[in-house]
């Protein structure tokens, strides 16, 4: 799983363009979107076409999507359980 959370960190950064942090900034259980690392909706837009080019999974219900993208370590949990790829 630490594997995954690493590649996931490496994977928002690059996909976001979140330049300004690296992987060592982003704390496991930290929250993605408002006082963690201040995500929007736009960039849950991004990250759900990362799921599903990179591990095969399709999001269907916006509020499933709330609760995977809490943290890098709900996005991993969710990815090991669910991927197609």
């Amino acid at each position: 799983m630490e594997a995954l959370q690493q590649e996931l960190k490496e994977k928002i950064i690059k996909i976001l363009n979140l330049e300004d942090i690296s992987v060592e900034d982003i704390n496991d259980n930290d929250p993605l979107f408002g006082a963690g690392l201040g995500l929007d909706s736009i960039d849950a837009l991004e990250l759900i076409v990362m799921l599903d080019k990179d591990y095969g999974i399709k999001l269907v219900d916006p509020k499933e999507g709330k609760a995977i993208f809490e943290s890098v370590a709900t996005m991993a949990k969710y990815i090991s359980e669910k991927r197609t790829k």
